[in-house]
């Protein structure tokens, strides 16, 4: 029965990919598929009328697993041509050698079947050279989809699918047959049955071929060639335990424990070693990468260790130092800046080592490599300077003594020198070359960017502050004039009524009055203003209303009028100086005979207070345009920032003023507030 099945289900398996071969080749597509279809439809034909262990049906094996390997690497040979593509190259030449010793081993086995001990070992090893190059393909079927396109992956995702599945169960049948130290005979019959349910899957996805496209990554890259050596490590201690289990005696045991002792203390050894781990890295892109850096993801690492700037992320200066480090593998650095000429430590990561700024050859040290971007390389430096181009370059002491420094790298922003970040040598020594030279000084010039942003922000924090500073100055003096008014007529006044005891009785509470709000005034100059909303509470705007009315009324005559029991929630400091201002401004624009009323009522949900004069007015252009704006004013010696002070107090209350104003009629400033909800409440009972 198992016979029938070996023999009917590869016969079918030959008629499909025969078929699948003709029609690729007659579809005009992929040679190396068709040839592939091709190989498989010979060995499928071939098992079916041999049989297992026939010399043809091996080497027809052989070569259709060559043919679908050459399938794969005319793909990868469509990616741009690179170091990445060297390193695959090697993979796919290692796995296809292993093709050639099976071919080998394909060829000899029917002879020596039958002899006692090369038989055995002959099929062991075909059974081993299977299973290697079934795990081999797997881990370049990885690498194939892994590194496709994004828009590619839809149109290799079947034919990828189908190779892992042909693979796949290769593995499976010569892992077992190699243990078994024989072949499987029902795993092998079920192998045509297998290969024929993939064909579908290579039939429609071989309709996508125009769509089969990769961008190849290097750690994709790295990854395959760690697969191969890891299976290359599982290959041969296989090998090893078979050969020692046919000796015998105490000796093979000895061996064995030996063997594997000897590579768990090689593995514990190797890989804690940070400088192992640097030297392995060091060779591995010596020798299968063109170029010692993958760019895109030097770029990407470095913007993503700069572009921290969490609650727990190190300050900008250390983060800088530590992206520039990553790059070259040097576990330490030492950001220097330039300052007037002189170099001035700011930040080090894992840099134990004191510098000593202030020392002879810092300016012409600076001069040079502001003037060239030259990388300083430290091992070429001497006691008392470098040479470059002939040239003698002064170099600090520090720095020269230094025996850990490796690197210096310029900070480059618009030809200005910002500092240089000098990194310590890696873990393994080696001496800098050209591409370090390139990617230390671009990075170098991005690392002066970041920088300098930072240095803006400081900077445009600090002139924030600044102006924060001024505009409350600019309102105080606003203030302070008012308050040299008002004093100026005590003083007028002064002089014709000092003899009259409750003239002076007034004027010292008027005194008392001007100091106290000065006081404010220097208060409010030393603390920034409260934010809006806080500091809100009751406050009986009656109260308000007589402060301001009796404060002014001798400069100008006034009315005040307030319904009782009125309750707005404010802040008293600044309703009263809101409503001083506006008060102030009406009183200017009045003539001295003219009326200036003011009124408080409950509108609503606000309350609502009126500042009125019977001026000049406005324009509705003016008020549009000019009336809130700071420093414009109309008055002779005016400030401008009365109207622009008052608003921003009530909107700092959650309130907001109104104006309307007819020219030669009067303005009308209104102030609402929102009212407390004791006084909503008691409004609606009076209503």
């Amino acid at each position: 029965m198992i016979v029938a099945v070996g023999l009917w289900s590869h016969a079918l398996a030959a008629i499909l990919y025969l078929a699948l071969s003709v029609w690729a080749m007659r579809g005009g597509r992929s040679a190396a598929l068709s040839a592939a279809f091709g190989a498989t439809a010979l060995w499928a034909a071939l098992t079916a009328f041999e049989g297992p262990g026939a010399l043809l049906p091996g080497l027809a094996e052989a070569a259709r697993n060559f043919a679908f390997l050459s399938f794969m690497y005319a793909i990868v040979r469509q990616a741009d041509r690179d170091e990445r593509t060297r390193a695959l190259t090697a993979v796919y030449v290692v796995v296809a050698g292993v093709i050639g010793f099976q071919v080998a081993i394909a060829g000899v086995l029917p002879a020596f079947r039958h002899e006692p001990m090369v038989g055995p070992a002959l099929q062991s090893t075909a059974a081993l050279l299977g299973l290697t190059i079934a795990a081999g393909s797997l881990v370049l079927v990885h690498n194939l989809y892994g590194q496709a396109a994004q828009e590619s992956r839809w149109g290799l995702r079947l034919p990828a699918l189908a190779l892992a599945g042909l693979w796949v169960y290769d593995l499976h049948y010569y892992t077992v047959s190699y243990l078994n130290g024989a072949p499987a005979a029902d795993l092998f019959a079920m192998r045509g049955a297998v290969v024929a349910m993939l064909a579908p899957l290579f039939a429609i996805g071989s309709r996508r071929t125009a769509q089969w496209r990769l961008r190849l990554s290097r750690a994709a890259t790295f990854q395959s060639v760690s697969l191969i050596a890891i299976l290359a490590y599982l290959v041969v201690m296989m090998a090893a335990s078979r050969m020692l289990a046919t000796a015998e005696g105490r000796w093979a045991d000895m061996v064995q424990i030996g063997l594997v002792a000897a590579l768990t203390l090689l593995v514990a050894v190797i890989l804690p070693s940070g400088k192992a781990r640097a030297w392995l890295g060091v060779m591995i892109a010596k020798h299968f990468f063109e170029h010692r850096y993958d760019y895109r993801a030097e770029w990407l690492r470095f913007t993503r260790t700069v572009g921290g700037g969490g609650e727990d992320d190190a300050p900008l200066g250390q983060r800088l130092v530590q992206a520039l480090a990553d790059i070259a593998g040097s576990p330490a650095g030492l950001l220097i800046e330039v300052e007037e000429g002189k170099l001035v430590p700011a930040a080090r990561w894992n840099w134990h080592a004191e510098a000593a700024p202030g020392t002879p050859g810092e300016f012409d040290l600076v001069r040079f490599v502001e003037a060239t971007g030259h990388v300083i390389d430290f091992d070429k430096v001497e006691r008392d300077g470098m040479t470059v181009d002939g040239r003698r370059i002064p170099v600090p002491d520090w720095m020269a003594a230094n025996g850990a420094a490796w690197a210096g790298v310029p900070l480059l922003h618009h030809e200005r020198l910002a500092g240089i970040v000098i990194l310590a040598h890696p873990r393994l020594r080696r001496p800098l070359d050209w591409e370090d030279f390139d990617l230390l000084r671009a990075a170098g010039i991005q690392t002066a960017s970041y920088l300098a942003e930072a240095r803006g922000a400081e900077a445009l924090a600090d002139s924030r502050r600044f102006d924060e500073f001024n505009r409350r100055f600019a309102f105080i003096m606003h203030d302070i004039k008012n308050l040299v008014s008002q004093l100026s007529l005590v003083a007028r006044n002064a002089e014709r009524h000092a003899d009259n005891p409750e003239f002076r009785a007034d004027m010292v509470a008027t005194l008392q009055g001007s100091v106290a709000k000065m006081n404010a005034l220097l208060a409010r100059l030393s603390h920034a203003p409260p934010a809006e909303g806080e500091a809100l509470r009751p406050v009986a705007v009656e109260a308000i209303v007589a402060a301001v009315a009796a404060a002014k009324a001798p400069l100008h005559f006034l009315t005040a009028e307030c319904a009782p029991g009125l309750i707005a929630a404010a802040d008293p400091l600044r309703l009263e100086q809101a409503l001083a201002h506006l008060v102030q401004n009406a009183i200017d624009a009045s003539d001295p005979e003219a009326i200036v009323r003011i009124a408080a009522r409950f509108e609503g949900g606000d309350v609502a207070i009126d500042v009125v004069d019977e001026g000049c007015g406005m324009s509705a252009q003016f008020i549009r345009t000019r009336l809130f704006q700071p420093f414009a004013s109309t008055k002779q010696g005016g400030f401008g920032i009365g109207a622009y002070e008052a608003r921003a107090l009530v909107a700092a209350m959650g309130g907001r003023l109104e104006v309307e104003s007819r020219e030669g009629r009067g303005t009308r400033f209104t102030i609402l507030l929102p009212a407390t909800t004791g006084e909503i409440e008691s409004e609606r009972r009076r209503a």
